[in-house]
């Protein structure tokens, strides 16, 4: 049985590790900062790939695969850029037992190495809008690393699309900021806020970039995927042109965006408690675990004979094949523990659903099923069980996106003033809500005197920046404010 839990109240950071390691999420790896993401950790990766790259492909983007190394020169061709990765950038000088001729740098996120395709594969406006997206895995080299929210090598997909005008560029950004909007908090269950970003915190060498910013359980935020309008800057640096309808040679505008590993780190500190991983069950593999009672010999082929109809039943179920995935169910036929253990693990691991199959419950015709995120028992007629496992999984993912929503709602604040800002800062924590002057020099003292950063600044149905007009909650400045969120973050 696992090591008990750290309780969130006492150390949340160790809280969180402790569910990573003790729920066999991940581990760590001799190569310092890297991690090892073990299979119950992989399936939800698996889970949300599935779930994410049929989201991309409606869109019309299709995958591709680009190498894991880039010719150095590549990264200063655009200058912004190389100067915004290059203290994270892992380099290979020497390999085939002699030193390379131009340095590999390892893909820390693959802009360069992708557009110096484009610029060979778009020749004409009838080769746009081309919209590429490739999962893989990428190098940074961090400094300070936690299992799954920032890792040395983590594992993401990345889209990036030329367009013929910057009207389109700008909706595409626009859209998948919208897509990953939906999959958190339809998938995840995961509530975010999407805004765009400060000129100091958008990516290198955009012209803007979009975020959506989670509220974790410790009330810090997390920023759990991006959306980036590169505009002309890289088409230019590669020289990226297409002749257009009117006969004119034109350069590109484009796009990238991207979310990683992050996103279960993230679904980890939304949802958990102190008995283990709570999991929303769109991102399960098995959803529901049969247990039965095999205390006495005479009961046993009974009990597992209804279990085994029982779990064919439920895959069966109108309620759970309107859920529009797949269940996964199994009967746990291990006689080497106890029902108690298993129940203990079962609830570590994060099962959605667990089911109680014994002599004395068969004998009223019923079962006991406990829902993960509630942990109450409830007995149910056999009959009924697998309609309500259904009801049940439905029930669990629409209600620990509300009670998601229902926390960062509690715990978002308006403010009005630097003194009041800091001090709630220090006494509540959360989101933050108030006027600012996007002054970079009001962003670096919030930095540094606060460890707080500007989330996001949200904005409203047009994607325009919501003018306020009280004053700058950092520097009292009145006029051209934008309404902003502040948090200290992950």
């Amino acid at each position: 049985m696992a090591e008990k839990i750290t309780p969130r109240v006492q150390d949340f950071s160790q809280w969180y590790q402790d569910i990573v390691l003790q729920a066999k999420l991940a581990d760590y790896s001799p190569v310092k900062g890297c991690m090892v993401i073990r299979p119950n950790g992989y399936s939800i990766w698996e889970r949300i790939q599935r779930e994410l790259d049929g989201r991309i492909k409606k869109t019309g983007v299709r995958n591709a695969y680009f190498p894991l190394f880039i010719p150095e020169s590549f990264l200063k061709k655009e200058a912004e850029h190389v100067e915004g990765f290059a203290p994270q950038c892992a380099v290979v000088t020497y390999a085939g037992a002699k030193d390379l001729e131009e340095k590999l740098v390892v893909r820390p996120t693959s802009e360069t190495i992708i557009n110096s395709m484009f610029a060979k594969w778009i020749q004409s406006y009838r080769d746009l809008p081309m919209l590429i997206n490739q999962w893989a895995n990428v190098v940074r080299w961090e400094m300070r690393t936690r299992l799954f929210l920032r890792t040395t090598e983590f594992l993401w997909q990345e889209g990036h699309t030329c367009h013929a005008t910057a009207e389109e560029a700008e909706a595409e950004t626009r859209l998948m900021l919208e897509v990953y909007t939906e999959f958190a908090e339809n998938v995840l269950a995961m509530p975010v806020w999407p805004g765009r970003k400060s000129e100091s915190e958008k990516f290198a060498g955009a012209l803007r970039t979009y975020s959506i910013e989670a509220m974790m359980q410790d009330k810090k935020a997390l920023q759990a995927g991006t959306s980036h309008n590169l505009s002309t800057n890289f088409a230019a640096a590669f020289n990226t042109q297409f002749l257009d309808k009117d006969s004119k040679q034109k350069l590109v505008h484009q796009t990238s965006w991207g979310v990683s590993t992050r996103l279960i780190g993230g679904m980890i500190m939304t949802h958990s408690d102190d008995k283990g991983l709570v999991l929303p069950p769109r991102l399960a593999q098995t959803h529901v675990a049969i247990v039965p009672i095999l205390a006495k010999a005479e009961h046993k082929a009974r009990v597992l004979e209804v279990s085994d109809k029982l779990a064919a039943a439920i895959q069966e179920s109108a309620s759970v094949r309107a859920l529009g995935y797949d269940v996964g169910v199994i009967v746990d036929r291990d006689e080497q523990k106890q029902a108690g253990w298993k129940f203990h693990e079962y609830e570590l691991l994060g099962m959605p659903v667990r089911i109680e199959v014994g002599p004395r419950d068969l004998e009223k015709n019923q079962v006991v099923i406990t829902r993960r995120d509630l942990g109450q028992k409830q007995f149910v007629s056999l009959d009924e069980a697998p309609q309500v496992v259904g009801q049940m999984l439905a029930d669990m993912q629409r209600e620990l996106l509300q009670k998601a929503r229902d926390f960062r709602e509690a715990n978002t604040h308006r403010v009005e003033s630097y003194d009041e800002l800091k001090k709630r800062l220090d006494d509540e924590g959360g989101f933050f809500v108030g006027a600012w002057s996007q002054s970079r020099e009001s962003e670096e003292k919030l930095k540094e005197e606060t460890k707080a950063t500007v989330r996001c600044l949200p904005l409203d149905k047009e994607y325009n920046l919501i003018p306020e007009s009280g004053p700058c909650v950092i520097t009292g400045q009145k006029g051209n404010n934008v309404r902003a969120v502040f948090a200290r973050a992950y």
